[in-house]
């Protein structure tokens, strides 16, 4: 199987990354494409044997699997670009751009096109985050004309780089929020984490390891226990303890509603 990633950014990039590391597809049958030298050269420093172009007619005509990882404004221009030379009846299509649904890529991907070409087109929208790169996503997958096998085709490829969640399109600005966008939001907890342990008297080294192993060792409770978070919370703190003054002193300043407020904000901003 032949991929041609279109945009090899920040999540182009660590798609290409992440599906090198993986056994679905070799690096070799991975084409990234992209305007910016920068962002090729970025890629050609990973040591994997990547085709790298930024002739996108080229990559687009051999891919058997498109994968879409431009910015949304971005859109049109690529599938003007390439609408000659796409073969609906064989190639699939997989889109990473936030925002723009199955209906607005479908007016898209058909003007100018025979709709008795393009009937058969199949047509997934993925929701991941860049935690891909190191096969530890979250993937939310939605798809449009695909039969059973190509929905687990799409799992099978994208499960290598984490976990897989299909979802009707509807819950994808939700999935955007919760799994993309989160990761942004656990990254600024270990920062606030550890801009405290700095205050608290470890050096910034120290402050470094404790948090992540704390957090290390927080979510593999909860992986392994299958409990409840609160369940876990219940088992540290104690009657007038540190941890319990600890947690109060942060919802008195708004820690759960501010998660809350920001996942919200995100999700009514990607619908």
């Amino acid at each position: 199987m032949k991929v041609t990633i279109i945009g090899a950014g920040n999540m182009g990039g660590a798609i290409a990354v992440g599906l090198a590391n993986g056994t679905f597809i070799e690096a070799e049958d991975i084409t990234c494409v992209d305007r910016n030298p920068r962002s090729l050269a970025r890629l050609k420093a990973t040591g994997k044997n990547f085709v790298l172009t930024s002739d996108l007619k080229a990559g687009v005509r051999t891919a058997d699997a498109t994968i879409l990882a431009v910015k949304p404004h971005s859109v049109p221009e690529v599938i003007a670009a390439t609408r000659d030379v796409v073969d609906y009846k064989r190639q699939i299509l997989f889109s990473a751009v936030a925002g723009v649904t199955f209906e607005e890529m479908d007016k898209m991907l058909l003007g100018g096109v025979d709709k008795a070409d393009a009937a058969g087109l199949v047509h997934f929208r993925i929701m991941t985050s860049i935690a891909i790169s190191i096969n530890d996503a979250m993937t939310f997958i939605a798809s449009r004309n695909a039969n059973a096998a190509q929905v687990q085709m799409a799992e099978t490829m994208f499960g290598e780089m984490g976990q897989t969640m299909v979802v009707p399109e509807r819950m994808l600005p939700a999935a955007m929020a919760v799994g993309s966008c989160g990761i942004a939001y656990a990254m600024r907890y270990v920062r606030a984490a550890m801009i405290g342990a700095i205050e608290a008297g470890f050096s910034a080294d120290e402050a470094h390891e404790i948090v992540l192993q704390t957090i290390k060792g927080a979510i593999r409770l909860l992986y392994e226990g299958g409990q409840h978070p609160e369940v876990e919370i219940d088992r540290v703190i104690t009657p007038g303890g540190y941890t319990i003054r600890g947690l109060n002193a942060m919802e008195e300043h708004g820690f759960s509603n501010s998660i809350i407020h920001g996942i919200r904000e995100s999700y009514k901003n990607g619908k």
